[in-house]
């Protein structure tokens, strides 16, 4: 979502030459998944580059009419056990109205029993990602926990810790040994209140981030969490950046120094 100008291909060698461990590619930027290359293809083609992919997404609304959305949800989970990905993003839908928690927690449910068969039988992980709106159907951290827990955590099932959401949803507690991948992005306009904050405020993390980013990462850090953080910044200025790859670049050094520091701090 970051560089979504990009082709699959060229993103695979930004990655490359910005040193990192892996990439995450959707199929809603109006274009087919990998621009069309053959799923195994392009998986052969990340893995000769070092380069894992962490996730495909997304399964969209997976929580709403989850027996309509199960031939979707298959395709997308096949493509990605074609490609070779670890997971598969399971969105929920962000309703005209709020929904209780106690229906956020019997829709996911329902999704999640419709869900686990086909991803055990494709040996594929599905990665449940809260949207802190206020008009989610699945905002809370806690309830995909108490969900979880209620169906013996299964193996096929972790979850995305995105720090936009979890600052807009207010939750506090992190669950590092239920995530897979962490989404980062940042705020830096001053101008929206929390609750007026959008996908399109969504920009790279600096040190004028109204998010937090660096607070939550050090809370994963300090529990020993070695897992991936993926970049997925919405806001137009930066999909529009003639040089991402410096751009990233300078995220990339900011966030390293400021998780160094702590590291330096706790010896």
């Amino acid at each position: 979502m970051t560089v979504p100008c990009l082709s699959a291909r060229d993103m695979l060698d930004m990655a490359v030459s910005l040193g990192c461990t892996g990439v995450e590619l959707r199929n809603d930027l109006g274009r087919p998944l990998f621009d069309g290359e053959d799923a195994a293809e392009f998986g052969n083609a990340a893995k000769q580059a070092g380069i894992k992919i962490f996730a495909l997404a997304e399964v969209k609304a997976f929580n709403a009419n989850p027996l309509d959305n199960r031939d979707a949800a298959t395709a997308l989970i096949k493509t990605a056990a074609s490609c070779g990905a670890e997971g598969v993003a399971l969105i929920p839908l962000v309703a005209d109205t709020m929904i209780s928690r106690a229906d956020q927690r019997n829709a996911l449910r329902e999704a999640l029993d419709v869900l686990q068969p086909i991803l055990t039988d494709h040996r594929m992980v599905g990665l449940i990602e809260p949207l802190g709106f206020v008009q989610s159907s699945l905002r809370h951290k806690d309830d995909v926990v108490a969900v979880l827990d209620a169906m013996g955590r299964p193996d096929c099932f972790e979850m995305i810790h995105d720090t936009f959401h979890h600052h807009l949803a207010g939750d506090t507690t992190i669950y590092p040994d239920l995530t897979a991948l962490v989404h980062i992005s940042g705020v830096t306009d001053q101008r929206p209140n929390t609750d007026q904050m959008t996908d399109a405020h969504r920009v790279l993390v600096d040190e004028n981030d109204r998010l937090g980013n660096i607070a939550q990462l050090r809370s994963f850090q300090a529990v020993g969490f070695t897992g991936p953080a993926s970049f997925e910044a919405f806001a137009p200025e930066i999909h529009d950046m003639t040089d991402p790859a410096t751009a990233l670049a300078g995220s990339i050094a900011f966030i390293t120094s400021q998780l160094t520091e702590t590291s330096a701090g706790a010896a």
